[in-house]
């Protein structure tokens, strides 16, 4: 048996299967290559859903991680550290936000958020204790706790784990229309992904977050983005509701990359008016802005920002879109994206997403299917033209009929 098959065995003993991994194991990476334990080397294309915007191991980032655990790794928030101040200034400058709430996954940002808009509800809107509704879209994906897939359209993610919390109203996603319909005197905010990874690579109409924007300002609704796999570079801006017009949100949701692929770290931003709510005791976390992910989350945000990989996203997701229209596949239901967040729609007769994905794994390539018939691309954002050229090459051999 070979080491690749021993290690899977093994894991699969001791493991819950609430995954389903590409049968491959991973030994070391280092920035957008990855080796397996056999001596292979694949081109990273999941990046840990987004969380390694930077690529794998990143030496700026790494050495952050490594001078902080030297000195203090945690303290609780039960008192203050010197890391967690200059980390959130600099979130906060970035984001032109007045504050930040640290955490550390973004299915916990996303929980912060939840409570933040109905005490937001409650105590400056006036809506009724207990009754406050948020909107969110079908085939949303927000993370896996129990208040966010009771919100979920997806039955899977539902089935058994019931019963779930009220307080929110679905409407279909990318539809302006919908939205306004939706929103009545108890509605505290609307909670939104920007693009709908999960779903498939799903972007919404030019002009949908502006005019999200402007219906809640007009009734005085929260705009909550979720952006922990748009944001911090990944579409090609630094958050992807820049590239719409006074699409700014009222509260902005980041994780993953801002982690640097190293360490989890998440973070809610917002006014003062609405963060600014929170009393002692109201919300916590024994590790969310600890120290060593303070120091991370800096060297993290620092690396994105001065290596202006937002730019290149932007360029390069640009050039992967123009040569992926090149593959001329009958496999190939359509191609779709921005920036560095691509994805490739299988038609249903040539199979799933999956078998795809095992045949590109062959090749060289780690990628993951979604939603079943989408492959989706999402390189570190250091990767290279030529990088993408070879990647192109072996889509187009697995691809082909």
């Amino acid at each position: 048996m070979k080491r690749t098959e021993q290690i899977i065995a093994q894991t699969e003993r001791v493991t819950a299967r609430n995954y389903a991994p590409l049968p491959v194991v991973l030994t070391r990476a280092e920035g957008v290559f990855a080796w397996d334990v056999e001596g292979r080397r694949y081109l990273d294309c999941i990046s840990a859903y987004s969380s390694l915007n930077q690529g794998h191991r990143h030496p700026r980032i790494l050495q952050a991680l490594i001078s902080q655990a030297g000195r203090l790794t945690l303290t609780s928030r039960a008192v203050h550290n010197d890391r967690l101040g200059p980390f959130l200034e600099k979130l906060c400058n970035a984001a032109e936000m007045d504050m930040a709430l640290p955490m550390n996954t973004g299915a916990e940002a996303v929980e912060t958020a939840i409570k933040v808009a109905r005490k937001w509800g409650y105590r400056v809107k006036g809506v009724p204790q207990d009754e406050a509704e948020i909107i969110v879209c079908r085939n949303n994906f927000h993370g896996r706790t129990t208040t966010i897939v009771g919100f979920s359209s997806e039955p899977q993610y539902r089935e058994d784990f019931g019963p779930f919390t009220p307080g929110f109203v679905t409407i279909d996603y990318g539809d302006a229309a919908a939205l306004e319909r939706a929103i009545g005197p108890r509605t505290v905010a609307f909670l939104v992904e920007p693009i709908q990874a999960e779903a498939g690579i799903i972007v919404p109409p030019a002009g949908y977050l502006s005019a999200a924007r402007a219906l809640c300002r007009e009734h005085r609704v929260l705009l909550m983005l979720d952006e922990i796999q748009t944001g911090l570079g990944r579409t090609g801006r630094l958050f992807d509701y820049q590239h719409e017009p006074d699409a700014k949100p009222d509260v902005l949701i980041l994780g993953k990359a801002l982690g640097g692929g190293v360490y989890p770290v998440s973070a809610v931003l917002a006014s003062a008016e609405v963060l600014g709510l929170l009393r002692p005791g109201d919300h916590g976390s024994t590790f969310g802005g600890n120290p060593l992910a303070a120091a991370v989350g800096e060297a993290a945000l620092e690396v994105i920002i001065e290596s202006r990989l937002p730019a290149r996203a932007a360029e390069l997701g640009s050039y992967l879109l123009e040569k992926l229209k090149t593959l001329k596949s009958p496999n190939v239901v359509s191609i779709r994206g921005r920036g560095l967040l691509v994805g490739i729609e299988i038609a249903r007769e040539a199979g799933t997403a999956r078998h795809f994905s095992e045949k590109l794994l062959e090749r060289g390539v780690l990628c993951k299917d979604t939603h079943e018939q989408v492959i989706r691309l999402a390189p570190p954002l250091i990767v290279q033209k030529d990088q993408l050229d070879w990647l192109v090459d072996q889509l187009r051999f697995a691809l082909t009929p």
